[in-house]
């Protein structure tokens, strides 16, 4: 898909990956929707890359349908759905204050699977009535993973089976959506030098680049967004999962 004009929506895109990702394809020539549950984080995306912030609760069905048709109205109907939006609580199952609360576990899996299908789903219906590009092609999505769907440590058992979800959800919904001409896939993403990381101190942000292989640092979200931008352009990627993360396959702990 050419990207110059399309109409893109972007979760999480108040900060970190998304951020990165609405920029880049602004710079592209898409007009943005910038989507966060933090409505100032969105604002300000927006108003650097020129398009529109909108607060939304991914993981809410009435927030989500709402935010979809702000996107519309402004943009008309999506071609591109970025979902970057996800939490990363952790916990173990059994801690010394016993067992993981059921209701830490459930708002994970709500807001990175759940919220993530969520959109996929509004977003695929719009897409699904477009009129046809090249090759019939009407719409792309890209869902965000992450390697702990492979490579979950201990305390990460939510975080591991939401991104495990996400990733499992691929290649049916790519399959499925074949048939409209709208294209699934999902990016991995390994140890990324985001908002939370940036919070932890300065010699544990070294520690944690040099395990990576190469190159030995954290990536940067300008990195995730340019596959992104790939994902997009390239019609032959679909109902696959990529792994980005410099060659780390993370250790138990």
């Amino acid at each position: 898909m050419q990207l110059n004009g399309m109409a893109a929506i972007v979760t999480g895109g108040g900060s970190g990956l998304g951020a990165a990702t609405a920029e880049r394809l602004a710079r592209a020539g898409c007009r943005v929707a910038a989507v966060d549950i933090n409505e100032a984080a969105a604002k300000a995306t927006a108003e650097r890359i020129g398009g529109i912030g909108i607060a939304c609760d991914v993981a809410d069905s009435a927030s989500a349908e709402a935010a979809v048709a702000a996107a519309r109205a402004a943009h008309g109907p999506a071609r591109i759905l970025v979902n970057c939006a996800g939490i990363g609580t952790a916990g173990r199952i059994v801690g010394r204050e016993g067992p993981l609360k059921l209701d830490a576990f459930e708002r994970v899996i709500r807001v990175n699977l759940i919220g993530t299908f969520n959109m996929l789903r509004l977003a695929a219906a719009e897409m699904s009535e477009a009129d046809p590009l090249e090759d019939n092609e009407r719409g792309v999505i890209v869902n965000t993973a992450s390697i702990a769907a492979f490579d979950g440590q201990v305390g990460q058992a939510a975080y591991a089976a939401s991104k495990g979800g996400v990733a499992s959800l691929t290649l049916p919904a790519a399959r499925e959506l074949a048939r409209a001409g709208v294209r699934v896939m999902t990016i991995a993403p390994g140890l990324f030098h985001t908002p939370m990381v940036a919070q932890l101190p300065p010699e544990i942000q070294a520690s944690l680049g040099a395990s990576i292989p190469f190159p030995s640092r954290l990536g940067m979200p300008e990195e995730y967004a340019a596959l992104v931008e790939h994902i997009v352009t390239n019609r032959f990627l679909n109902g696959e999962t990529i792994r980005l993360d410099g060659a780390l396959r993370m250790a138990p702990r």
